[in-house]
């Protein structure tokens, strides 16, 4: 069984990574500009602060399509909506 200190390791570093990935202009040969600089995903912040603090109970519309522009432009990432909008709330 993993340690807390081990779970939370993991779960920073996932959501670094989703984040990196959120914000490299590399992440896929779709993703032509960062998301950092995409309305649509900027807009979704104050939504997934709420999904985030709300264990995923409270969801928004701007999160929903924000969710799905990246998982559409990234060519469907395995990543949880809940990774998702951690790594938003990280841009």
């Amino acid at each position: 069984m993993a340690s807390s200190g081990q779970a939370t390791s993991l779960v920073i570093s996932t959501d670094i990574t989703m984040s990196m990935a959120l914000s490299s202009t590399e992440s896929s040969s779709k993703a032509t500009s960062s998301f950092k600089d995409d309305k649509l995903v900027l807009a979704a912040k104050s939504d997934a602060a709420s999904f985030v603090a709300s264990a995923g109970d409270i969801r928004g519309a701007r999160l929903e399509a924000a969710i799905r522009h990246i998982r559409q432009t990234l060519g469907n990432p395995g990543y949880s909506d809940l990774q998702l909008a951690s790594a938003i709330l990280a841009l």
